[in-house]
């Protein structure tokens, strides 16, 4: 004991006993008034927050809506496959991060190990494809093509295969109703990622982790109408996991049916028509070269004329969509996008750039009689036309004497359009130009809707080129020091372009503006771009945004969306100049460049419009080229390396409007064979059920055509 008196105790040792009570009752405080405030004042939120950590919730997805062509026929819908999965959340758990599981896994189901490896890593910007780019907390399928005896070995040995599931699930099936594939127009699916989940999570249509999301064709376009809405339900669950009551549930709601305006019959007919064009194209020999043709790449559109709806749309090289079902495969991804594969996900109908060569003569005769040159004028066709040391030739150098622009239509005369284009040239001044520039040709081609997207239904369309004085500044401007580099005056053929083009790249000379009079040179055009002007030819005048939706049907089939045609405005002519245009590409068809593939053809019964062209590309073989249009459709096809315009293209034109108007080769019409003689207006029938009573489609075989005993065939004429 201390033998200090407590009076004895300094000031200092009572300062310090009094701070410290202060301190241990201002804790005391404090504490019970967290208490106070966690208890009390918020007690409700966080019991509730308490109760949430006990619930679980299980997602259903939702059943994807089925993408049908314009009379129920599903091209793109669900079935219902054994599905392996596997978590990857479990396998991290492991000491070898799954590597044993998945080589189990890899045996059963008869794969490679490092193709299973492959599936369930997650995607960076340097790990390849295949890989996965959805989230790492769901399960990851390893394959949808599984069978029963598989799944049963992989659920029967299940400590064998921890975070492995094989179940039943609806996935994704491109039915490719007789033999219509459609690729490029239907697009593909792939799971969503955690960058979609979190940008999407404050709009009307939120992702789930579940959920698969078309990545391009109207799988991209239709998605969030086509997703539909995943069902959650929420259970009460014990600290041990238990199950002790359901909480709540929101129902899955399936996605609605796009139903589109491509028939699958005609699909199927254009599909097989554009490859063996291609097929035949390069057996054919290419005068030039001496070499056989390529056709390496080629596209065709059937347009509805009166509405801008597109009936079919092929394009090759093509590809399966399914190969994308269940993740895609290390080998299908390369052939899909390797150096060799010529990137068949392209929809070149809408995505292919070419110059259009001779269908290009529509738009510079309308632009001729716009700057005051009548149509039904006199005009000389001599085999070549002269620009100083330049010397422009007609195809095949045949010159035919004083015509007017509806003759030049038909025999597709070059050197006509070559001399009003230089005349115009000379009027704004040449390298030299006016303040007040006509530019009759670039403005009416811009007019025509070229130049920029028609706005279709389908993702990443692309605009074309329409090569005018401003498109030529800023070209030089970006290539300009690249130019001056490697030009050199007397080198070889690039460095003397490459010369001149650093001095005066910038300014329009006369070569571009008479090249670009038919449709050569720098112009570049979509097939859907040239689909749309002669549609809008064959129906008067009115230029249609073309679109393939057609209307969006609930999946009990109680509410439509119909999607009407969207009329962009008219064409920059009068009616005289539209029928005068009219009256010409019937020549062409009957007499002009195209007559020698349209022999036999009802013209008087089904009017035949056609206009051939043959697209001189540098370094490559010549693009062929093939409008044309009936008072029903349009079709235009194109074939890349392919020769000319009615060479390759034409014949496969013909037999696609022989099949939808059940035509034989000899022009007789046999109703009962027609696969589409009018467009198609009503809409199919979906039942409450969701069922839909679609007519099955039998695969396109073309009649073999009749040859005459005496073997004597029909005589060849000029070609384009």
């Amino acid at each position: 004991m201390s033998n200090i008196p407590e009076t004895g105790r300094t000031p200092r040792v009572q300062i310090r006993l009094i701070i410290i009570q202060v301190l241990v009752f201002s804790l005391l405080l404090t504490l019970g008034g967290r208490l106070w405030y966690l208890q009390i004042r918020n007690g409700d939120e966080y019991t509730a927050e308490a109760a949430s950590n006990h619930v679980q919730q299980v997602v259903q997805p939702a059943v994807r809506g089925s993408i049908l062509d314009s009379r129920g026929v599903p091209i793109a819908d669900n079935q219902t496959r054994l599905v392996v999965s596997a978590s990857r959340t479990e396998l991290m758990k492991m000491k070898d991060d799954g590597e044993a599981v998945l080589t189990r896994l890899a045996e059963v189901l008869d794969m490679a190990p490092k193709d299973v490896h492959d599936k369930v890593r997650l995607c960076d910007s340097k790990t390849p494809q295949p890989c996965w780019n959805g989230s790492p907390y769901q399960p990851i399928p390893v394959t949808d093509e599984a069978n029963t005896q598989q799944a049963l070995q992989i659920r029967e040995r299940a400590e064998d295969f921890p975070g492995i599931t094989a179940e039943p699930t609806a996935v994704r099936r491109y039915a490719a109703p007789g033999k219509a594939v459609t690729s490029q127009v239907l697009g593909y699916l792939s799971p969503v990622t955690d960058q979609e989940i979190e940008k999407a999570q404050d709009t009307d249509s939120p992702y789930l982790r579940s959920d698969q999301v078309g990545r391009s064709g109207l799988e991209r376009t239709y998605d969030k109408e086509l997703r539909g809405k995943a069902g959650v339900t929420r259970y009460e669950v014990d600290n041990l996991g238990r199950v002790i009551g359901e909480a709540d549930s929101d129902e899955a709601q399936p996605g609605a049916n796009v139903v589109t305006s491509i028939d699958a019959r005609v699909q199927g007919v254009a599909e097989y028509e554009l490859n063996e064009a291609m097929k035949a194209a390069r057996k054919e020999n290419d005068r030039n070269t001496n070499e056989n043709y390529k056709a390496d790449a080629g596209a065709v559109v059937v347009m509805e004329s009166k509405t801008g709806r597109v009936v079919s749309m092929a394009s090759q090289p093509t590809y399966d969509p399914n190969a994308w079902v269940g993740g895609i495969s290390g080998k299908d991804y390369a052939k899909l996008t390797g150096k060799g594969s010529n990137y068949p996900l392209l929809n070149r109908a809408i995505q292919g750039q070419a110059a259009p060569g001779s269908i290009f003569k529509v738009i510079s005769s309308t632009a001729a009689v716009n700057a005051g040159y009548p149509f039904h004028g006199n005009y000389p066709c001599p085999a070549s036309y002269s620009i100083g040391n330049q010397v422009f030739k007609n195809f095949e150098s045949k010159g035919y004497g004083s015509i007017d622009l509806g003759r030049a239509l038909e025999v597709s005369c070059d050197t006509v359009f070559y001399g009003i284009a230089h005349k115009e040239w000379q009027k704004d001044g040449g390298t030299k130009p006016s303040k007040n520039t006509g530019d009759w040709f670039y403005k009416t081609a811009r007019q025509f809707g070229l130049g920029k997207e028609t706005g279709i239904d389908l993702p990443n369309e692309v605009q074309g080129r329409i090569p005018d004085r401003q498109w030529k500044q800023s070209f030089w401007e970006a290539n300009k020091d690249s130019w001056c580099k490697m030009g050199k005056k007397n080198g070889d053929y690039v460095e003397q372009i490459a010369f001149e083009n650093c001095l005066e790249g910038n300014k329009m000379r006369a070569g571009d503006s008479v090249n670009y009079s038919i449709g050569q040179g720098d112009t570049l055009v979509t097939p859907i771009q040239m689909a749309k002007i002669y549609g809008a030819i064959s129906n008067g005048g009115t230029m249609y945004e073309p679109s393939i939706g057609k209307a969006v049907i609930s999946a009990d089939g109680k509410r439509t969306e119909e999607i009407k045609p969207k009329s962009q405005g008219r064409l920059p002519m009068d009616n005289k100049t539209q029928a005068s245009i009219n009256d010409a590409l019937a020549g062409v068809a009957s007499r002009g460049s195209a007559a020698w593939r349209f022999g036999g053809w009802p013209q008087k019964k089904i009017p035949m419009h056609a206009k051939t062209g043959t697209a001189e590309v540098y370094g490559k073989q010549t693009t062929s080229w093939f409008a044309s249009y009936t008072e029903d459709y349009t079709i235009i096809m194109t074939i890349s390396q392919g020769g000319t315009g009615s060479g390759a293209s034409g014949p496969a034109v013909r037999k696609i409007y022989e099949a939808m108007y059940g035509l034989t080769p000899d022009g007789k019409q046999d109703i009962k064979k027609a696969l589409l003689p009018k467009p198609q207006q009503a809409l199919p029938k979906i039942e409450t059920d969701g069922s839909i009573d679609a007519p099955k489609i039998k695969p396109y075989v073309p009649e073999e055509p009749e040859i005459p005993v005496d073997g004597e065939q029909i005589a060849i004429g000029r070609r384009d």
